[in-house]
């Protein structure tokens, strides 16, 4: 799951996933904003609506818009 969140990016940005030790592994597309991740980091996907009041998509980055490096 999320642990942090840095930066600030909007739906539809290209981003980078880092691991635990801060080393990028991939970058996708997001489905939600930085400040909508701020809000839901932690939360289980089948609470993403009750905690935002709508939800996108059930993945932050689905698999089709990422790219392993």
């Amino acid at each position: 799951g999320i642990i942090e969140i840095t930066g600030n990016f909007k739906v539809g940005d290209s981003v980078s996933l880092l691991d635990i030790n801060g080393e990028e592994f991939t970058r996708g597309i997001v489905h939600y904003s930085s400040m909508e991740l701020k809000k839901i980091k932690g939360t289980k996907s089948s609470l993403i609506e009750k905690r935002l009041g709508y939800k996108y998509y059930d993945e932050v980055v689905h698999r089709d818009n990422l790219v392993i490096l």
